[in-house]
């Protein structure tokens, strides 16, 4: 899933990485994010729903083993750091695992959408702003247009929707604690974490994940949903937040819950209905008029230049 605030505490982009623009990172991102999920929903029919979102975390932190080797990192950590990064795999084993359970029983555009609430909640808490009202407003007018075309038909996609979207917040938070914490550097942390996470899901998952490993086709299909979805996204995440100011990766990440919907469309044929296309809608404006309170360290986000 994507984080809302800006990496801090790890190296810059240098080199080649560098002169690529922050919002084609963003663009990678925001492709990637649901097209990796996307591709997970055609696997539900060679693999249960917790064994591919299983296949999903391990895979990653098998590919973020073979890069970033974090075990040597988890050496030279404190104990409150330790119990940090241990929280933030947890919250992200079981996010992605009722992430998986929405989009089994909802439409991607809808999950997405509904994952966003929760952001849009505490910016406008955070802020007491005319501005932030407007924005929760429009959220929860596009939440409730989604949710009445749904939750008769669909109460436990719902409630694994809402699940989800309450771990996201979690997630942000903690995601912010780490990118500050002093003792982590950028993707290393997110490395680590991700195989915390792989060890945290195994009883979760590896039971309906047991199949995949007798069928190449499958497993194959597996691996490439996990790149897909959490190693291009997260790190791409990284390297736009790194440059990108604050307000306008919010701005940005408003655009996810319409690129779920597309994406649906195209990839899984999920026509939504008028009131699911406005319902997205509402959400995607409440998400960009949402600001945090204007602070020092909002500006000191703002690269330079």
């Amino acid at each position: 899933m994507p984080t809302a605030a800006r990496s801090h505490g790890g190296p810059a982009p240098v080199g080649a990485v560098r002169r690529v623009p922050p919002h084609a990172y963003f663009v990678v991102s925001a492709v990637f994010h649901y097209l990796g999920p996307a591709l997970a929903v055609l696997l539900f029919v060679r693999i249960d729903v917790l064994g591919v979102a299983w296949l999903r975390i391990a895979s990653a932190a098998l590919v973020f083993a073979l890069w970033r080797r974090p075990w040597r990192l988890w050496q030279r950590l404190d104990r409150s750091t330790r119990w940090l990064l241990t929280a933030w795999a947890g919250v992200l084993a079981v996010m992605n695992s009722a992430f998986y359970l929405a989009i089994d029983r909802l439409p991607l555009g809808t999950v997405a959408a509904i994952e966003f609430l929760p952001v849009v909640l505490l910016a406008a808490l955070a802020a007491r702003t005319r501005r932030n009202a407007t924005a929760l407003v429009a959220a929860v007018a596009g939440v409730y247009l989604l949710t009445d075309v749904r939750l008769v038909a669909e109460p436990l996609g719902f409630a694994f929707a809402v699940a989800n979207a309450v771990l996201f917040a979690l997630y942000v938070v903690l995601g912010h604690r780490v990118a500050r914490s002093d003792q982590v550097a950028g993707i290393d942390g997110l490395a680590l974490s991700m195989v915390i996470a792989a060890v945290i899901a195994l009883p979760l998952g590896i039971g309906q994940a047991a199949p995949a490993f007798t069928d190449p086709v499958a497993l194959a299909a597996a691996v490439g949903v996990g790149i897909c979805s959490s190693v291009i996204p997260y790190v791409s995440d990284q390297l736009a937040m790194a440059r990108l100011p604050r307000a306008t990766y919010a701005v940005m990440v408003s655009l996810l819950p319409a690129t779920a919907t597309v994406i649906g469309v195209v990839v899984l044929t999920q026509v939504p209905s008028a009131p699911e296309v406005a319902g997205v809608l509402l959400v995607v404006v409440g998400v960009a008029l949402h600001r945090e309170g204007s602070t020092r360290t909002d500006e000191a986000d703002a690269p330079a230049g």
